[in-house]
């Protein structure tokens, strides 16, 4: 795979934010822009995180391995584009008026789910250098398992949050269920394929 590809895809990674900064100097956000912002920036951050979980069934399936290279850059830019969104409501919204923040994580579900994996999501994101994979060692992978709980609250909190049309929501919730689905899937094909080998590792021992 070309080496260019990388970069052509981190660039299109900021087409969004481009286009959304574009709309507001061009007074193209629509009567409320808060809302707006919003909707926008957890849109992505949860297009890029199924996108961030489909690589590696797709690398898999599909037998590209450079899918991978991708993966890290993908997940960083949906932790990127989530807070934004948080930070769209955070300061734009509520001007840091934690008292009813609090109160909203309290009694709106959808809050709750949505600021729990934007929690969730932070130290994913601090530990996803090659440092702290070293570091880590084998709870860097149990760690990063996370991102499908996150994955889960984040289609929660939109489905939650829409109150007339529920189809994109349900689309996403799809698409996480097949990613899930895909997963297990995987996991079953490996252990079926290392089984055999194993076995007959066994009966070479034995009639060694």
């Amino acid at each position: 795979m070309p080496k260019f590809v990388k970069p052509i895809i981190f660039l299109l990674c900021l087409v969004p934010l481009v286009s959304l900064v574009w709309s507001g100097f061009h007074g193209a956000l629509g009567a409320n822009p808060i809302e707006k912002v919003t909707h926008i920036t957890g849109d992505w951050a949860l297009r890029l995180l199924l996108l961030t979980l489909a690589v590696t069934p797709a690398s898999k399936v599909l037998g590209w391995g450079f899918l991978l290279r991708w993966r890290r850059m993908l997940g960083l830019y949906a932790f990127f584009y989530a807070a934004l969104h948080f930070l769209t409501y955070l300061v734009l919204d509520q001007f840091f008026d934690f008292s009813e923040i609090g109160k909203d994580i309290h009694k709106r579900p959808y809050i709750t789910v949505g600021f729990t994996a934007f929690l969730l999501l932070i130290p994913l994101a601090v530990t996803s250098t090659n440092t702290m994979m070293k570091r880590l060692g084998r709870n860097w992978k149990r760690l990063h398992q996370l991102v499908y709980v996150i994955a889960l609250l984040a289609v929660l909190h939109f489905l939650w949050l829409v109150k007339a049309d529920n189809l994109e929501p349900l689309i996403y919730a799809v698409i996480l269920i097949l990613l899930f689905a895909a997963r297990v899937w995987l996991q079953r094909r490996g252990k079926a394929i290392h089984h055999p080998a194993e076995k007959t590792a066994s009966v070479n021992r034995f009639l060694g």
